[in-house]
């Protein structure tokens, strides 16, 4: 007892004689460089036929008890409404081509079911389809983004769901839509010719695609001033060649997008790791497989210069986020996961990589909005809870339509303190360490600056001196965090509160410097004007 009592002491003393460095990160944000704008379909969202995605997440129908409008849950679209989404993408995913529209327009209690063969082999009524997603699209004030069928569907059935949707005039299209109930066209620019096309999409070739993507591409018609916005199946992660096939054979004038999809696993496809239960190791291996998104923008975005130069085209990462297994006991098809305070971190880190490559990266959907891999809401009859990802975007939308500021981070580094490596795709990585602080800065058209600093480290707080280059006057408005206990803390029925927003007032800014403790595991967003 007597030693362990010296040895107290003697740790005290050192402490005293010897106090610990508080890790610091200094950051420059360059207020008079900026000229890109990040787009705000950056933060757009995606709702596919899948387990609980749609029916129940999103579709009650009228006569449900759980209050709704035209069938669709108020507390969900009220939420959506706060975080202001920018477009939907729907009804896929791998499900968008096996989907044939007319099957999900009239009356509901006519309407052919089917089997959805990717996702559970459930039975697919087809009682939402085209009217009671747009009509969504138009309570929730967003643009919808409808991905067509090119993997089992044709090219007159496709042209023939553009005319339907969009033109005003007199042709069987528009009138088929007008006995349906719907007068006026939705005029939807946002188009995708195909999922996926490289895998359930059809498991075709980047030749094969393109030469189908030409013809579809030539079909889906602009009516009226409607122009549309046409975007190509692109590549699965690190497929190179398949970007660059594209980009050769299709014309720059035949496409204005082209897709990109990601996921982030925990140790890989086969095992893609727990949502709840992961160690440190885990937790890094899913840091560096979320800062590969920074490479493969850059690998994918040098081939599309060749052809490319000005940027007319844009990428679309139309499905990114965290895929882990699923919940145990739960439906394999239905790919429920929870959600957690490591997942806000991973999306506050990929958006401010979007934010870096927003000259080229213009659309975004994370995967998925409801009750689908990292949702940003979760639904259990007519209880609904927003996970610390939905925080995230709520924070994040000071960013929308803002200029992005180029910034320079010099950080400490979180580190694992081993030389363990993980494999992406077929790339091998070290996954030792990472910069603790990431960081992103834009200024909005009031001449507000926004600064969000994300700490990955879960165990040290860091002090940040940012000096903001070319604005010396301001003072700070407001500030907000997002912060838990630790890394695992996730909202749940029974606690939904338990991670959320808060006020933040720990910065302070004087002479064009803004300093501030961030503390561990956490994300926080400063105001300047």
């Amino acid at each position: 007892m007597k030693t362990q009592k010296n040895l107290v002491i003697c740790f005290l003393l050192l402490c005293i004689l010897f106090p610990m460095k508080a890790q610091k990160a200094d950051v420059v944000v360059n207020v008079d460089l900026g000229k890109d704008t990040i787009c705000r379909h950056i933060y757009g969202h995606f709702a596919e036929h899948l387990g609980y995605g749609i029916y129940g997440g999103l579709w009650v129908g009228e006569d449900s008890p759980i209050p709704n409008t035209n069938g669709v849950r108020n507390d969900v679209i009220q939420a959506l409404k706060h975080i202001q989404i920018p477009n939907l993408r729907w009804p896929g995913g791998c499900f968008a081509d096996e989907y044939h529209w007319m099957d999900g327009i009239g009356n509901r209690n006519q309407r052919p079911k089917m089997v959805n063969t990717h996702w559970g082999g459930v039975t697919e009524d087809n009682s939402f389809g085209t009217h009671e997603f747009l009509d969504l699209c138009e309570v929730l004030g967003t643009e919808p983004y409808v991905c067509g069928n090119v993997g089992s569907g044709s090219v007159e059935e496709m042209a023939k769901w553009v005319e339907y949707i969009n033109f005003d005039g007199e042709s069987p299209m528009a009138n088929l839509r007008r006995e349906n109930g719907r007068d006026k066209a939705w005029n939807v620019k946002l188009w995708g010719v195909g999922n996926e096309n490289w895998g359930c999409g059809g498991n075709m070739t980047p030749a094969a695609y393109a030469e189908h993507y030409r013809r579809y591409s030539t079909y889906c018609r602009d009516y009226g001033t409607n122009k549309l916005y046409r975007i190509a199946g692109g590549a699965n992660v690190d497929d190179y060649e398949w970007t660059e096939t594209l980009m050769k054979n299709i014309p720059n004038r035949m496409m204005n997008g082209l897709s990109l999809h990601y996921y982030i696993h925990t140790n890989g496809w086969m095992d893609k790791g727990s949502a709840l239960v992961f160690d440190d190791n885990d937790y890094m291996n899913s840091l560096v497989r979320t800062i590969y998104m920074d490479d493969l923008i850059t690998h994918h975005g040098n081939i599309m210069d060749v052809y490319d130069p000005e940027k007319r085209i844009s990428i679309v990462v139309d499905e990114w986020g965290v895929w882990y297994n699923v919940e145990p006991g739960t439906n394999p098809g239905f790919l429920f996961q929870q959600n957690t305070m490591r997942d806000a971190l991973i999306a506050g880190l990929t958006l401010n990589i979007f934010h870096k490559h927003c000259d080229r990266v213009k659309i975004a959907n994370i995967a998925q909005m409801v009750n689908v891999l990292q949702a940003i809401i979760l639904t259990d009859g007519d209880k609904m809870i927003l996970t610390p990802t939905y925080h995230v975007f709520d924070m994040y939308k000071v960013h929308q339509d803002a200029v992005m500021l180029p910034l320079e981070v010099t950080s400490p580094l979180y580190s694992r303190g081993d030389d363990a490596i993980v494999r992406i795709s077929d790339k091998v990585r070290k996954a030792g360490e990472l910069q603790a602080i990431s960081a992103t800065a834009s200024k909005d058209k009031s001449g507000a600056v926004h600064v969000t600093f994300v700490n990955v480290d879960p165990a040290n707080d860091i002090d940040i001196n940012c000096s903001l280059r070319g604005m010396a006057s301001g003072s700070v408005k407001s500030g907000q965090i997002l912060t838990a206990k630790n890394l695992r803390e996730h909202n749940t029925f029974e606690k939904p509160a338990n991670v959320q927003l808060a006020d933040f007032k720990g910065a302070k800014y004087k002479n064009g410097d803004l300093s501030l403790k961030v503390p561990a595991g956490s994300l926080v967003t400063i105001k300047i004007q």
